[in-house]
């Protein structure tokens, strides 16, 4: 049996999304309602990592006065960091190389140390696996699965996506009415990496002409026919959206940069879709990238709501002796699973969901 939980710390790792703050709440007040204390890492695993940036606030004890009206703000209150994987951790020699280290045990050490019993990790599929590989050197460890992305396996929906969501189909409906004044074509950019689930349910909500999603590669040449079947009809506009990680047929997902230590930044395939429908189309085009927009702001209702059922069901999971496992939606319910299963592979959209079923209905162009 699992040995009574007297103190729990919690973390938020990876891109922000809204309904973190959420989630420390309910995490905080169900901790505290149980006799636990509760502690906050600061930006990921940092202030475990890097004590001397931080001084005494590496690791900063929660109360109800810490996590008191802070459900609907965007961001977390710990920070965030997608920099510095703790099990391949960038140390510059003296030469100027780059060497990669191992430093799972400092965080291990460092909670022991401080007699914190359990770790509620909070994150993607990078942050969860880091947290796997901890459960699978001893610590006790709960993940809630958060991005925007929703690529996380074995969970209906992670928070922060319907935020996501909501606000890219509203600047969609905004530029609509710009794209018709100007008869351009306006090609939308969204993030979401290597998975199509936000360019796939904005453009749906938001009524695009055309979606390209990473899961289906595309010939432009179909796109710009959808085009000028519009243009023949009268409809003298469209709306293009498109997924970060969208890749032509035979082609390569467009990257911004890539460094040691974090994911290769994707970005820039708005230009290049833009650009070359013009040429092929002979409209004025014109691109809009979303990027950290969709990161930003408050959570919608939903999100407000799944983040502190999670938060609260990580809490339950520790109180009932459980570890290695991620909290997940399995409407009606919040389930355990285990995160070995969480984070195995990507959630991709499957190419024969309703959705995209119901946007081939509805003449919306895939680029296929």
């Amino acid at each position: 049996m699992a040995e009574k939980i007297k103190r729990i710390a919690i973390n938020t790792g990876g891109g922000d999304a809204p309904g973190l703050n959420a989630v420390i709440r309910a995490i905080v007040l169900s901790g505290l309602n149980r006799g636990w204390e509760c502690y906050g890492i600061r930006e990921g695993y940092n202030g475990l990592l890097d004590p001397a940036a931080f001084g005494d606030t590496g690791i900063i004890r929660l109360g109800e006065e810490s996590v008191r009206g802070i459900t609907h703000l965007g961001g977390t209150i710990l920070g965030t960091t997608n920099r510095g994987n703790p099990l391949r951790f960038p140390i510059r020699r003296h030469d100027g190389t780059i060497q990669e280290m191992d430093r799972s045990g400092e965080i291990i050490d460092g909670l022991h140390n401080r007699g914190i019993d359990a770790l509620v990790a909070i994150g993607g599929d990078g942050s969860l696996a880091i947290a796997l590989e901890l459960y699978r050197r001893g610590l006790r460890v709960i993940g809630v699965p958060k991005t925007i992305d929703n690529d996380l396996d074995r969970t209906v929906i992670t928070f922060g996506f319907d935020t996501a969501v909501s606000f890219a189909t509203s600047c969609l409906d905004r530029l609509h009415s710009t794209a018709e004044a100007h008869q351009r074509v306006m090609v939308v950019e969204v993030m979401g990496r290597y998975a199509g689930w936000i360019a796939l349910n904005a453009g749906i909500s938001g009524t695009a002409d055309a979606i390209l999603i990473p899961e289906i590669p595309y010939d432009l040449t179909k796109v710009a026919e959808k085009i000028e079947e519009r243009d023949r009809k009268g409809r003298h506009f469209s709306i293009v959206v498109v997924a970060e990680g969208a890749k032509a047929v035979g082609g390569h997902v467009a990257v911004k940069s890539k460094e040691i230590g974090r994911q290769e930044r994707l970005g820039g395939i708005g230009d290049l879709v833009a650009h070359d429908l013009a040429e092929l189309t002979g409209k004025e085009t014109r691109a809009v990238v979303l990027g950290h927009l969709l990161r930003g702001g408050s959570p919608s209702t939903f999100d407000r709501l799944i983040s502190l059922r999670f938060g609260a069901a990580a809490v339950r999971a520790l109180d009932e002796g459980q570890s290695g496992i991620m909290v997940a939606l399995d409407p009606p319910t919040v389930n355990y699973v285990p995160l070995a299963e969480a984070t195995r592979r990507m959630k991709c959209v499957p190419l024969d969901c309703d959705s995209i079923l119901t946007a081939r209905d509805l003449g919306i162009s895939f680029g296929d």
